[in-house]
């Protein structure tokens, strides 16, 4: 939708349209598929060997986790309405490599520091990708200030990062060993105090009254109940999700299924030809234009991976090994990743609202 004073279209019209409506629906088929696999996995097959855990994960290298951000080349100029072009195409490139390099570089010197900012960032990277599902699709009334919009991306990101920490802190663990094992062994230590009992009753009190009193204020608020209703049972749900479900294999399945798809439907209501196909509700058009246009660039991604194995102190030696190889990976491509979606947020002023 262009506005007229401008000539740049918006990235969302206030009006749902029927590109919007089927946008929404299929980040809710989505988000069933990533809470009723993993609970249904995990209730039917008990308790699983961690290779069977890591296939979601394993997947999300070409199914829609990587593919998600091959697109930030095009979603900049797209959302303003302009052709893409050299500039565009070299800001991105620029600052994936600068940005990732330095990154990078701060896992080979620093690999738990490296770590904690891979949590941080992680943790409000998912939390703004809900919130913009929230208000651009569902309609939030109650996320109409800024103050709501950063709690709600507190919680949401908090979910998928701190309550794994409370439920599992052995996995967690594991999972924090294995990445930075690979640049130094025993520099894991350093976050053993981390998973003691008392620091995770203290996150569990902490993160548990930040939820309630997010919904509350926002059940408060609200002019139209309906999406806080959406909004309250995607939180509970998400609570319970990664309260049972194993770590590795919650997170593979939200990664791909939750947080990835959201942002696949947002990039192709950028794209006119993409977002026709929705009007149209012609899904395998929409999907392979994406794909069309996310080939590249995950090629590309793939080829990152393979270079930082190469690149590594420690040979890679075990599964673990691989999946730490491909999480450094892409901590190194989410950095420049989360600038680029925080600039399209500030195209239609998620946080200035």
């Amino acid at each position: 939708m262009a506005d007229e004073s401008t000539g740049v279209r918006s990235e969302a019209p206030t009006e749902p349209t029927g590109s919007q409506a089927l946008a929404a629906r299929i980040t809710v088929v989505g988000g069933a598929l990533a809470i009723g696999g993993g609970v249904a996995v995990t209730a039917f097959i008990g308790s699983l060997p961690r290779p069977i855990q890591l296939l979601p994960l394993a997947a999300s290298i070409l199914i829609l986790g990587v593919p998600h951000g091959a697109v930030d080349h095009l979603v900049l100029p797209r959302a303003r309405g302009e052709r893409v072009t050299r500039g565009d195409l070299a800001f991105v490139g620029v600052l994936y490599l600068v940005v990732g390099s330095l990154y990078a570089a701060v896992w080979f010197l620093a690999p738990v520091v490296a770590f904690t900012i891979f949590i941080g960032i992680t943790l409000a990277h998912w939390g703004q990708g809900d919130v913009y599902t929230l208000v651009e699709l569902a309609g939030a009334s109650h996320l109409e200030t800024r103050s709501m919009r950063i709690l709600t991306a507190l919680v949401r990101g908090g979910l998928p990062m701190l309550v794994p920490l409370i439920a599992f802190p052995a996995e967690y663990a594991f999972v924090a060993s294995a990445l930075i094992g690979l640049f130094d062994p025993a520099a894991a230590a350093a976050l053993d105090p981390i998973f003691a009992t008392t620091t995770r009753l203290a996150v569990a009190v902490g993160f548990g009254t930040l939820i309630a009193l997010t919904l509350a204020n926002g059940f408060l608020v609200a002019d139209d109940r309906f999406p806080w209703v959406i909004d309250a049972v995607e939180t509970l749900a998400l609570l319970a999700y990664f309260v049972v479900v194993p770590p590795i294999l919650a997170i593979g399945c939200h990664f791909a299924l939750w947080h990835s798809l959201r942002h696949v439907v947002r990039t192709m209501l950028l794209d006119d030809h993409a977002r026709g196909a929705l009007a149209r509700r012609d899904l395998p058009v929409a999907f392979g234009r994406f794909a069309r246009d996310a080939a590249p660039l995950t090629a590309g991604a793939v080829l990152v991976f393979v270079a930082l194995g190469f690149s590594i102190p420690a040979t890679p030696a075990t599964l673990a090994d691989v999946m730490g190889i491909y999480l450094v990976g892409i901590a190194v491509l989410t950095l420049p990743h989360v600038i680029v979606v925080t600039l399209l947020d500030l195209e239609v002023n998620l946080w200035s609202p």
